[in-house]
């Protein structure tokens, strides 16, 4: 993405939380440290099962008298849902803002110029990870899963064209950000399909910064800290690409006849687990393998 291109994402849902015990909630269930957040920190976190299988994912933001919660629009009710089973008494309210913001997407070169204004608030702020900023009315924060994805601000919708027109931005399509994440090997769209499939380290939350594995308890800590820990980690979500044929869930993937992964995301990008030891990942990096009745390779991102 160049300095000046943004793009919108309205796919992308918003949860209000906030309560006299909203902190302590989310800090017992969710697999980040809630008290790491602040008005210059954003962090990204899930929700696990009690045997750590991966729910859900999303973005945590300091916002207004709580916190801000961003995922996948679609899947807004059902994380509602599951909040509000281990709600029980506690004194939190949990508000669906999905119609009222939205997110816009723009380059770190761009959050850099913004920083440097005289109109916002904390311009000493750095740029690493998960650095957050209040410009006028909107949260502006560095995705905390890697730099290359650049900034995302939090805005009312109706603002949505005021702001590209302050900020001399010229809008391109989605495509393009969700092509990078791809090649990033970071998936974002379609979750639900590894939902409770998978073991929520094995979606590479780890390196992804989205679990603390430092914190206390939360839902499904003690099996993700066992993997870790004793170093049990097997296989990890990772993006596939088409050589030829056509890619569908659960086609099995295999490497000199043996079966190495399984197709868990067929569209609109391609994801499968996929052993990364016995056989060793490098064994078959970029390299032709069997999927189905098509070919694909696997692509081994940066951060492995």
């Amino acid at each position: 993405m160049e300095i000046n291109e943004t793009t919108i994402l309205d796919d992308r849902g918003f949860i209000k939380i906030n309560g006299d015990e909203a902190k302590s909630f989310l800090q017992n269930i969710v697999t980040n440290d809630i008290e790491k957040i602040t008005d210059n920190l954003t962090l990204f976190s899930s929700i696990f099962t009690p045997q750590g299988k991966y729910l859900y994912e999303f973005f945590i933001l300091k916002f207004e008298d709580g916190y801000l919660l961003e995922c996948e629009k679609k899947l807004t009710s059902e994380i509602i849902k599951i909040f509000n089973f281990y709600k029980l008494r506690a004194k939190v309210n949990l508000i669906d803002a999905s119609k009222k913001y939205t997110n816009i997407v723009i380059s770190l070169e761009k959050f850099k110029e913004i920083t440097k204004t005289e109109h916002v608030k904390g311009s000493t702020l750095s740029c690493e990870k998960g650095s957050t900023l209040s410009c006028e009315n909107e949260r502006i924060y560095v995705d905390p899963r890697s730099k290359n994805l650049g900034a995302k601000i939090i805005t009312k919708i109706e603002n949505i064209e005021n702001i590209i027109k302050k900020l001399n931005l010229k809008k391109i399509d989605k495509k393009n950000y969700y092509e990078k994440s791809f090649t990033l090997g970071i998936p974002q769209l379609n979750l639900t399909k590894l939902k409770d499939k998978i073991f929520g380290i094995e979606n590479n939350l780890d390196e992804l910064n989205g679990i603390d594995f430092k914190k206390g308890c939360y839902v499904g800590q003690e099996n993700t800290s066992r993997i870790k820990l004793r170093n049990k980690l097997r296989r990890r979500i990772l993006p596939v690409q088409k050589i030829a044929g056509e890619i569908a869930e659960n086609d099995i993937i295999k490497y000199k006849d043996h079966e190495i992964g399984k197709i868990m995301i067929d569209k609109p990008y391609s994801f499968a687990l996929i052993k990364v030891v016995d056989p060793d990942l490098k064994e078959f990096t970029n390299t032709e393998l069997k999927c189905g009745d098509s070919k694909v390779k696997i692509l081994k991102p940066s951060w492995i």
